[in-house]
């Protein structure tokens, strides 16, 4: 390829990825961390207040709650399943009017059981939002609300992310055979960090040409379904996820009594007849008192895609048990509904079982480390270096200083901010009252002082530090867990199961990869390049100045400092890719 081809393709993918990259960081950590919502919702919610009830009184159950709060007759759910994020066999939300679907923020939650007596006994919860303030700081790139003028945000960085792909493909195109598994150790650390870089973003290139593509599709959905619905389902959309039959007209409603409610049990075992490898989860029952009741019931298949991150569903009548519509149960799906679920069975790794979960946390960990070694690569390479005839450390450009301090300030903010909410989870409950806006404040505070931190105290010396505070506020997360075991009178909790074990697990494996990544740090502040911006060294006096020329001639192959007067160029004709990273068309001060 032609070598000015080359450089615009370097140039885009530099910029793109530089524009994208800090908040590609925020999506691609908190979504490898979401991966594992569930777990993570268990791990999070105090145990219920109430016992679950048996699954043969649910029709009793519904029958006095619905005698109770009429209202809830237009959406309630009846759980299948025991587990410690779920408050009682029956429950349902109230959503303000001005809530989109997708913006949680306001939405109340209630319970319904029986007690010993066999009286009805319902009120408020309050279940943990913590997996779905990450899940929120995942889809709209950290911005703290998911409404649609931050899906549209999301959107455009998800067409940048597309951008810096394929232009790093193209630069990589003429030497990838040769570079491709190259990971040169040594001294030359741009050298390895570029290596790195290449070889982790080649590997995974596919997973992240699947995370562009379902990005900007999730950010425009709104108008793909209503092209789907206008070009595919004639308008008849709307009837897989709405109550009634698909032609009201063929099919007049007739309004229903809910004592008539066939039971779960019976439910359930229409669902299971119609694919044996479904498992019911929970059945979401719409407009029981309407004159077009549906129950959807919602489970997962070990064997088939799910078309949702909670599973997938057959709608039932509630009363008859007839089907009203198998579009989205997994292996049931038509083929233009197996297309739309791709977009979320890729995305949210709804397949596969635990071995794709952990394949794909792996993954968006090694994501959210491409992007910050991108913009760690573009400073190192605009650094000013020393010179033989100038020994004095020079002064760093302001936009290098500034991108470094920002790299390590939102990468290392975000980090830290979302250990800490996650360990406020279990110490905020019956200590404040709105424990979904403390979280917020956790992380938000914590995020912006480690990126006021940055800034004030320089890219390398903050550097260490957040890494310490990182590493400490992770390792808070199973010392919390045990402080919940061994000193209940405290208030918090401790469950047994194994998915919250392996939270702990996690987070302490996590805690010792950051610690060891700040001692290392330390290592290099310390005793790398001075003129590096990553270096702690001072600029205080000629002397000062000599002596670091003089650590830098060290450093340097055979002791020769790299101000050769065809030093420069030689460095441009390097083959360098990566997100940030690179750019021979741009001249380095």
């Amino acid at each position: 390829m032609r070598a000015d081809l080359i450089r615009i393709y370097k140039a885009v993918h530099t910029w793109t990825g530089i524009i994208a990259g800090l908040a590609l960081f925020i999506a691609f950590y908190a979504g490898a961390i979401t991966i594992f919502k569930e777990p993570l919702s268990r791990w999070a919610s105090p145990p219920a207040a109430t016992t679950m009830l048996p699954l043969d009184e649910a029709p009793t159950l519904i029958t006095r709650a619905l005698q109770a709060h009429p209202e809830i007759a237009k959406d309630f759910r009846i759980y299948l399943i025991d587990s410690e994020q779920i408050p009682a066999r029956m429950t349902w939300e109230i959503a303000p009017e001005t809530s989109d679907g997708h913006d949680r923020s306001g939405v109340r939650s209630y319970y319904a059981t029986l007690d010993a007596k066999g009286d009805l006994d319902s009120g408020e919860t309050h279940p943990s939002e913590l997996a779905e303030f990450i899940d929120v700081l995942h889809r709209v790139v950290g911005l703290p609300v998911d409404s649609e003028a931050n899906r549209l945000i999301m959107g455009v960085i998800a067409a940048l992310y597309s951008i810096a792909l394929i232009s790093g493909v193209v630069i990589l195109l003429p030497t990838l055979i040769k570079d491709f598994f190259a990971l040169r150790l040594g001294r030359n650390l741009k050298r390895m960090w570029l290596d790195a870089h290449n070889v982790v973003g080649i590997v995974s290139l596919p997973f992240h040409l699947v995370m562009a593509l379902t990005s900007v599709i999730f950010a425009f959905h709104d108008g793909i379904y209503f092209l789907q619905d206008k070009l595919v389902h004639e308008r008849g959309l709307a009837g897989a996820f709405q109550a009634g039959p698909a032609n009201p007209i063929a099919d007049p409603p007739v309004p229903r009594q809910p004592s008539q409610l066939l039971a779960p049990a019976e439910l359930v075992t229409r669902a299971e007849a119609l694919s044996p490898t479904f498992v019911p989860r929970a059945l979401q029952y719409l407009g029981v008192s309407g004159p077009r009741p549906m129950v959807r019931v919602w489970g997962n298949d070990a064997t088939a895609l799910l078309p949702r991150a909670i599973g997938g569903f057959v709608a039932l009548d509630p009363y008859t048990g007839k089907v009203l519509n198998s579009d989205f149960l997994p292996g049931r799906m038509d083929v233009p509904n197996s297309v739309i679920a791709s977009f979320f069975g890729l995305h949210m790794a709804t397949f596969g079982g635990t071995a794709v979960h952990w394949m794909y946390f792996v993954l968006g960990l090694a994501g959210a480390w491409l992007f910050y070694s991108g913009n760690l690569l573009w400073v190192e390479t605009r650094r000013r270096r020393l010179t033989r005839r100038d020994p004095t450390l020079p002064v760093q450009r302001r936009d290098t200083r500034l991108m470094a301090a920002g790299t390590v300030g939102v990468c290392l903010g975000c980090v830290a901010g979302l250990s800490l909410t996650i360990v406020a989870a279990k110490w905020l409950p019956g200590r404040v009252d709105d424990v979904a806006a403390w979280h917020h404040y956790v992380y938000y505070g914590v995020f912006f002082a480690a990126l006021a931190w940055a800034f004030g105290r320089g890219a390398a010396r903050a550097s260490v530090e957040l890494l310490w505070v990182a590493a400490a506020f992770t390792l808070a997360i199973p010392a919390t867990s045990l402080i919940a075991a061994t000193v209940p009178a405290l208030g918090m909790w401790n469950h047994a199961s194994s998915g919250t074990l392996a939270v702990d697990l996690t987070a302490l494996a996590g805690a010792a990869c950051f610690a060891v990544m700040a001692r290392a740090t330390t290592r290099r502040v310390r005793d790398g390049i001075p003129d590096s911006v990553w270096s702690g060294a001072g600029t205080a006096g000629s002397a000062a100045g000599s002596a670091a020329a003089d650590k830098l001639t060290a450093a340097q192959p055979g002791g020769r400092q790299d101000s050769r007067p065809d030093a420069r160029p030689a460095r441009r004709a390097e083959k360098i890719s990566g997100a940030g990273a690179a750019e021979a068309a741009t001249q380095e001060s």
